[in-house]
């Protein structure tokens, strides 16, 4: 009995840590973004409130993005406050072991990842979704966009006063296949029609080999090396399809099976997707590493040494993770390798601590 309220009482200590640290970064991230948000206004004839409502749909999904390493602060501070009151003598005459209070952490963190995963992050990538189109209409450069559909992938370019609809089969590489584009004037009048089975993409002059040309005056006429002036090139065509965080997981499977159904790369999806499901193992073990971080440093330390200890614990594991992902997405390494290993090199370093933790 006496374990079920010392369960209780450390749920609702962490639990309240929990909130007071993701209070203090919702409003840090809140002055970063406002001020990234007013700037780009800045030319705009718009109330502050803009700024403001932007802001508030965007930081869920920064949130998102630093939960790991808000669970690795957690942990440390719900530590700190614990051995400040000398609480964890009291657990350990009460029987209470070090790793009976880290395994009570990590089934808990883990838990707290699940509803992280199942409710905030689709809320978050509903209001991603929100904020991109909201910001996008006001975008002075919103002369493009792309979308892939059952009938392959469509680009609409504006560019000196001629409107391109672009439509693919696939995009391989740097080469669009089965290309047809229809182009208009700025009245939206119909100017000519081109079809070419491959266009280099690499550069925005697009160039290919031979392409038929139909407007008015002339139909089928064969042009070698032709090139079209555009605002894209390879990297900006494959950016526009990159932001996943505006998609839920069942948007990002759809748009992985469209992608499967047309050829073209589901790398990054794939990524996406298995980041998401690795994601409450993540933020579990990143509490049992701040756990045992905490348990097996000096307990005279200030802490500021805490934090910025724990701050490059973070950054570390950041770029380790980042390194992974980067290898995955570029085809380097399988995509589960990409995401998991990282997971499993934090596992190995919190078992090593582990070992000694009961003997403290």
């Amino acid at each position: 009995m006496i374990f079920k309220v010392y369960q209780n009482y450390i749920s609702k200590q962490f639990l309240s840590m929990f909130i007071k640290i993701v209070f203090i970064f919702f409003s840090l991230a809140f002055i970063l973004n406002i001020f990234e948000e007013i700037n780009f206004f800045k030319d705009l004839n718009v109330s502050i409130g803009v700024p403001i409502f932007l802001t508030f749909l965007n930081i869920p999904s920064i949130l998102f993005e630093i939960f790991p390493f808000i669970f690795l602060i957690t942990t440390q501070f719900f530590f700190i406050k614990l051995i400040e009151q000398n609480e964890n003598i009291s657990f350990k005459n009460f029987g209470l072991s070090n790793s009976k209070i880290i395994k009570l952490l990590a089934i808990l963190s883990f838990l707290i990842g699940v509803i992280i995963v199942t409710i905030f992050y689709n809320l978050s990538s509903n209001l991603k979704h929100s904020y991109l189109n909201i910001k996008n209409s006001y975008a002075k450069d919103n002369k493009y966009l792309a979308v892939i559909t059952e009938n392959g992938i469509w680009i609409k370019d504006a560019k000196d006063g001629v409107t391109s609809i672009i439509n693919a089969e696939d995009l391989k590489g740097n080469i669009l296949n089965n290309v047809d584009i229809v182009q208009f004037d700025q009245d939206f009048n119909f100017i000519r029609n081109i079809y070419t089975e491959k266009i280099n993409i690499e550069n925005k002059i697009w160039r290919s080999n031979s392409a038929l040309l139909n407007n008015e005056q002339e139909s089928n006429q064969r042009v070698n090396d032709f090139q079209l002036s555009t605002n894209l090139n390879f990297q900006d065509i494959n950016s526009l399809f990159s932001n996943l965080t505006s998609l839920s997981l069942f948007e990002l499977n759809d748009l992985k099976n469209k992608y499967n159904s047309m050829d073209y790369s589901s790398v990054e999806v794939d990524s996406a997707i298995q980041k998401i499901f690795s994601f409450p193992f993540y933020l579990m073990l990143m509490t049992i590493l701040s756990s045992t971080i905490m348990m097996n440093i000096k307990q005279n330390k200030t802490k500021i040494f805490h934090l910025i200890f724990g701050i490059l614990i973070s950054v570390i594991i950041y770029y380790l993770s980042f390194f992974f992902e980067e290898l995955g997405k570029n085809e380097q390494v399988p995509i589960v390798v990409s995401i998991w290993v990282p997971l499993l090199m934090i596992s190995i370093v919190s078992m090593i601590n582990l070992v000694r933790i009961n003997d403290k």
